[in-house]
């Protein structure tokens, strides 16, 4: 995911509480007593649709339409706060809000993600992306990386966490963390993954071992179909990218390999500003969409059999797609609705 001109922060925005509650239009978050008996600030998850579009929204400015998350498109089902920072610790990560998309206090924040939910999205904290990187490779690591993406979700209300390594990650020790975050926050955790296009080209590389190890707690994989070279499809062809062959002979690799259906999404740009190479149209979507559920409007490729399970689709960025008129999730959201 690019956040260019991206900038580390150590400072958060005044204002931050702990835990909040929101009592306004009939939304309430609900103070429930945790496995240790102490307070701890809860809501109930929404559930994510059988077929759902994810869109990530950036919490920086690298010229894309600055958004605040309650300006976020009601077309997206899940939203992901990209990004996350790590900290010096090893496998702890944090939340910074940066000033430049106009919150006045991190309670405003929180009122939005509050509000979001409450329109049945379910919203995420990201951690990677282009520039950023979070070290979890051994138990303590991820006993910090579970500790403190819980203590973010207890803070800000996430709904769960999306994993966007795109400089190397280790299976074993990640899936400690997850699953150890799984058990902290109990039913309905929401585990989203965006891995390159090489990381899950055959089930020996690490994203993908990672995608089967915790597969049991998996939402949905969303692959960057972008920013890639040519790769190999399920059919041993290989598939230049932004094409609808590229789309579905890869999603074909991981519906083949020990994913479920609903385990996997399209993940492509909103615009071709949002990344280097590899955007489509969204009718492209929409078409890599009906030949993997339904057998229709494929190009080349044609999968053997349909998978109308498909999660759906996700892109990079909702920022993005404002700048663009709001053309992706005006087209494919309403497309994702209609699958079978």
């Amino acid at each position: 995911m690019d956040r260019t001109h991206r900038k580390k922060r150590s400072h958060k925005l005044l204002g931050g509480s702990a835990a909040l509650v929101l009592a306004a239009g009939g939304l309430m978050a609900t103070t429930l007593v945790g496995s240790a008996g102490a307070a701890e600030s809860e809501h109930t998850r929404a559930a994510v649709p059988a077929h759902a579009v994810t869109g990530y929204w950036q919490n920086f400015d690298n010229g894309a339409t600055i958004q605040k998350l309650g300006d976020v498109q009601d077309g997206y089902d899940i939203i992901a706060v990209a990004f996350a920072d790590s900290t010096g610790t090893d496998g702890q990560i944090e939340f910074n809000l940066a000033p430049e998309v106009g919150y006045a206090s991190e309670d405003e924040f929180k009122a939005d993600i509050a509000a979001k939910q409450a329109a049945g999205k379910s919203v995420i904290i990201s951690v990677g992306g282009e520039l950023g990187n979070v070290t979890v490779d051994d138990s303590e690591s991820a006993a910090q990386f579970a500790d403190s993406t819980y203590a973010l979700m207890e803070e800000y209300g996430f709904d769960g966490v999306d994993i966007d390594l795109e400089h190397g990650i280790n299976a074993q020790y990640m899936g400690e963390a997850l699953k150890s975050l799984s058990a902290k926050a109990g039913d309905g955790l929401v585990l989203t993954m965006a891995p390159q296009t090489l990381d899950m080209q055959n089930t020996g590389t690490e994203y993908f071992k990672l995608a089967l190890d915790v597969k049991d707690i998996l939402t949905v994989v969303n692959m960057q179909y972008y920013n890639s070279g040519s790769m190999a499809g399920c059919d041993g062809k290989v598939y230049a990218q932004g094409t609808v062959d590229f789309l579905t002979a890869l999603a074909c690799v991981q519906l083949e390999n020990g994913l479920d259906a609903d385990q996997v999404g399209i993940g492509t740009p909103a615009s071709s500003k949002g990344a280097g190479s590899g955007y489509v149209d969204p009718a492209i979507v929409n078409d890599a969409l009906d030949c993997l559920t339904k057998g229709e409007n494929c190009g080349e490729f044609k999968p053997e059999k349909t998978y109308p399970g498909l999660r759906g689709a996700m892109t990079w960025s909702t920022n993005w797609d404002a700048s663009n008129g709001d053309n992706w999730v005006n087209s494919v959201a309403p497309h994702v609705r209609e699958l079978p």
